[in-house]
């Protein structure tokens, strides 16, 4: 305004510059004042005052020349998830950014067996492209190294290999190519890999063998409900249509097809014409493996996690098992089902006392110290068995006859289905590589995608693969065969594991080892390739993890679990 008004501030043209005099006020003033020197506000004084302890000042983003600070509290939480106060902080240091864990790490939170899957169905490809070669990346641990991979017993719910070379070829299947795909999958025929320099695009035999690899076999089979995990997915199932849920007759009926449907299944088992299978209940997963795979010259089942109620039940139907994790751990002790007398229990009983307070006597204080009866050492016994329900350590294992007679537990087990819930009156999962009575193929779902990421030049085309669905250990080592000879031996993957089933990777106490030879004769018609029963047979050694992370470099794995 160039003419002169009574009352006007020219001050008061520029509000941004008197913005800017404030903050520079304070600045000024913070930096003339020590951290012990600023002034306490009245309402911190007042308590101060009172004895009371404080909790630290929010961090602000924009006071007085801070950084960007965390979120601003969410007045809705819960008060025993507040951030600790700075008296409270614990000895331990931060985690820097190269500590961090990534999103495929493990947790060892209580209820880390009912969480949801790391990779919800949003996610976005280029988000988890990112992610997991950030978490490669940035571990300290250095990756293992070696031409083949291990075996890994867990079923994986989603896999996404990127690659600098496209995965055209894994899309638009030919009729040919699916019918000849289904048809290999269906006589156990061996997957035919492309020669060396052809065209993976052009190559009939690689689209071919990556149809057959996808196939899998479910029992029941609905399809508007999600039939794995099971663990878990009362929420995805609430809403559905389950006419069985009311229905009596309908579950009874659903019930014996179901059984028929297992005893085929583990008849195949029996005679090594089906390599291993599923059994994935609302509760706990059991995964059934020939004799001959994973080191054991027996039929081996392995159920995670457990309660004690069902471990209890075990023992009443006279099922011999063992805790491998608790026995590693020191308890030497065998869970046996067999029965006991009451004068054997009592027996053992005082015998663990005896030896428990012997020390007592070498000391002469026995006479001092009351020794706790026989009821308080077996509620301690008892509790330390609940404590691991659901657990890891939980973990079962059955060998030889005795997953006869698991099976014929689990056909006559009430609680092995919901009695409530969206799962109420619905049969297990099964899951098997190979067809059974009563079954329904089903297909994994891929899809190939072409991104764009940010390089030191410019952008790069970035070529990811992702496979999502219950991809059975078979089916991984398949996949992985057919991209080392289609990528040229170069790419990487993320790997998001159904966590239950991670505990399957344990190495369960063999008898006997069987021989490489007699192995591969045995299985020889149980529906694998060569390679990927080579793999299976191995011991396992990645314990109570699994793969996370995958990258094949010159022909050459890393990977990190």
């Amino acid at each position: 305004m160039a003419f002169s008004v009574p009352g006007y501030s020219p001050s008061f043209k520029k509000p941004p510059e008197t913005l800017r005099l404030r903050r520079k006020r304070v600045r000024s003033l913070g930096a003339d004042l020590s951290a012990g020197e600023r002034p306490e506000p009245e309402p911190r004084r007042a308590v101060l005052a009172a004895g009371l302890p404080l909790r630290p000042f929010p961090a602000a983003a924009g006071r007085g020349g801070g950084g960007p600070g965390p979120a601003g509290r969410n007045p809705f939480a819960r008060l025993d998830n507040r951030p600790q106060a700075a008296a409270e902080t614990p000895d331990v240091p931060p985690r820097g950014p190269q500590q961090a864990p990534g999103p495929f790490s493990d947790s060892d939170q209580e209820n880390d067996l009912l969480r949801e899957e790391q990779f919800p169905e949003g996610t976005a490809v280029t988000e988890f492209t990112q992610t997991s070669h950030r978490s490669f990346s940035e571990s300290d641990t250095p990756p293992s190294e070696s031409t083949e991979l291990p075996a890994d017993w867990s079923i994986k719910t989603r896999l996404l290999f990127t690659s600098s070379q496209p995965f055209t070829w894994a899309d638009h299947f030919k009729a040919q190519e699916e019918a000849q795909g289904i048809a290999q999958h269906c006589r156990a025929a061996e997957a035919a890999l492309p020669p060396s320099g052809q065209d993976p695009k052009l190559s009939t035999e690689l689209r071919c063998a990556f149809q057959q690899s996808l196939i899998y076999w479910l029992h029941p089979a609905f399809p508007w409900l999600p039939l794995f995990p099971r663990i878990g997915a009362d929420r995805k199932m609430s809403g559905k249509t389950s006419p069985w849920s009311n229905d009596e007759a309908l579950q009874h009926i659903l019930m014996s097809d179901w059984s028929v449907s297992f005893t085929s299944l583990y008849n195949l088992l029996k005679t090594k014409l089906c390599p291993y299978f599923y059994v994935c209940t609302y509760q706990f997963t059991i995964l059934f493996r020939a004799a001959g795979l994973a080191g054991n010259d027996v039929i081996t089942a392995l159920m995670s996690p457990t309660t004690r109620g069902v471990r209890e039940a075990m023992k009443t139907e006279g099922i011999e098992f063992s805790l491998p994790l608790i026995k590693e751990n020191g308890d030497e002790k065998k869970a046996s089902g067999t029965s006991l007398g009451h004068g054997e229990e009592q027996a053992i009983s005082d015998e663990d006392e005896e030896e428990s307070f012997s020390w007592l006597e070498e000391m002469g204080v026995q006479d001092k110290i009351k020794k706790p009866d026989i009821l308080s050492i077996k509620l301690r016994k008892e509790k330390h068995e609940v404590q691991m329900d659901h657990r890891p350590e939980s973990v079962v294992l059955v060998k030889g006859a005795n997953t006869f007679m698991l099976l014929n537990f689990l056909m006559n087990c009430k609680s092995l289905i919901a009695a409530s819930g969206p799962q109420a009156g619905l049969p297990p999962t099964l899951l098997s590589p190979i067809a059974f009575r009563g079954a329904t193929m089903q297909m994994l779902k891929a899809r190939s995608v072409n991104v764009k990421t940010q390089a030191v030049s410019g952008y790069k085309d970035q070529f990811s693969l992702e496979i999502s669905g219950p991809v059975m250990p078979h089916a991984l080592h398949a996949v992985t065969m057919l991209l080392r000879a289609s990528q040229s031996g170069s790419f990487s993957a993320g790997l998001c594991t159904h966590e239950p089933t991670a505990v399957f990777n344990i190495c369960p106490p063999a008898d006997k080892v069987p021989e490489k030879g007699t192995v591969h004769k045995e299985l020889a018609h149980c529906g694998l390739h060569p390679k990927t029963l080579d793999q299976l047979s191995q011991t396992p050694t990645l314990g109570k993890s699994a793969l996370r992370n995958v990258e094949m470099s010159d022909y050459t794995y890393s990977w990190r679990s």
